[in-house]
């Protein structure tokens, strides 16, 4: 309860620090002004509104809840995939769904024509469930159906296919390259409340999905055998499991990019520090990964002059801590 507390604490507090970081310069008492009027109503409409005020509850507002949420997204769906695969290095990525989602994202932006906006939402959440639902069906199909090896091994597979074609695409199309790059990168720059609101019923979904699974999944990664003697379900746990994974990691990667290493360290350093219990890992898992998301996030904008993309922030977090923990004895011996 103590973790949970000074948990929930450090977040509200990075929220409101992002609030007042960023890349426009605005005085303090300009934004508590600000987000004064925004709490009593009192803020005026979008057509009537200033830069400062457009920049604090157009752009500082909406992405500090789509860092969270996206962090929320990914901590729950790394915590779910180590489950069902029974490996505590494993990554939703692992699965495929974000080069799927990628991959939708890429062909939409050739044949469109357009800049990135509303509609590649719907594109990379169609991307993923397409590269879920075919991982799902080369990963039960032949002998050793359903395995956690054959699962991962199906995504990684279909993962170097989707990132081939859609590196090959944006090559030969500069102008698709341009259009994406930034979100290729993972980034939260520029996002509005229409993100927001698009990916907020799927993470909503995908988390209460996940869930109402902790039961399941411990009896799970005890193994099959066990988890049938103990009245476990292996293949339905599976199914739902990868049902959660697709929409949380979907929603996350259409909003921000495909990132990295946020599904991957945040369940396995709480696994560290609480065990291997799925009904605590869970759910912080749902409140620890957006501390690190948005502490990545704050650090993007303040780094360097210019903004970096978040997703480089993460995987300068991220690399070091998976070295460290691929030296562990007990990782060796998985």
């Amino acid at each position: 309860m103590l973790i949970i507390l000074l948990g929930t604490a450090l977040l509200c507090a990075l929220s409101v620090v992002s609030l007042f970081v960023g890349s426009g310069s605005i005085e303090a008492a300009t934004v508590v002004e600000i987000l004064g009027k925004f709490i009593t109503g009192e803020t005026p409409p979008i057509g009537e509104r200033n830069t400062d005020e457009l920049l604090i509850l157009d752009r500082r507002i909406p992405r500090t809840l789509l860092a969270i949420l996206v962090g929320a997204g990914l901590g729950v769906a790394g915590a779910l995939m180590q489950a069902l695969t029974r490996n505590p290095l494993a990554d939703p990525g692992l699965l495929g769904v974000n080069a799927g989602a990628m991959l939708a994202v890429v062909i939409g932006s050739a044949v469109m024509g357009s800049s990135l906006g509303f509609s590649h939402v719907w594109l990379a959440m169609a991307g993923a469930l397409i590269t879920s639902v075919a991982v799902y069906v080369i990963g039960s199909t032949g002998r050793s159906a359903q395995s956690p090896a054959k699962l991962v091994l199906s995504g990684v597979a279909l993962a170097a296919v989707f990132s081939g074609v859609s590196l090959a695409i944006s090559l030969s199309m500069p102008q698709v390259f341009d259009r994406i790059r930034f979100w290729a990168a993972g980034s939260l720059q520029g996002r509005s409340t229409s993100e927001l609101e698009t990916i907020f019923p799927f993470i909503l979904a995908g988390v209460i999905i996940a869930l109402l699974l902790p039961r399941a999944v411990n009896a799970l990664s005890l193994g099959d055998d066990a988890a049938v003697a103990l009245g476990g379900r292996p293949m339905l746990t599976r199914v739902i499991g990868l049902i959660a994974i697709t929409l949380l990691s979907g929603a996350a990667t259409a909003a921000a990019g495909p990132l990295t290493f946020i599904g991957l360290i945040v369940p396995h350093a709480l696994r560290m520090l609480l065990g291997p219990d799925y009904r605590w890992l869970l759910p912080m898992s749902l409140l620890a990964a957006p501390i690190l998301m948005l502490s990545a996030d704050i650090l993007a904008r303040v780094v360097v002059a210019a903004e970096l993309p978040v997703g480089v922030v993460t995987a300068l977090l991220g690399a070091p801590v998976l070295i460290a923990l691929t030296r562990r004895k007990k990782v060796r011996d998985l």
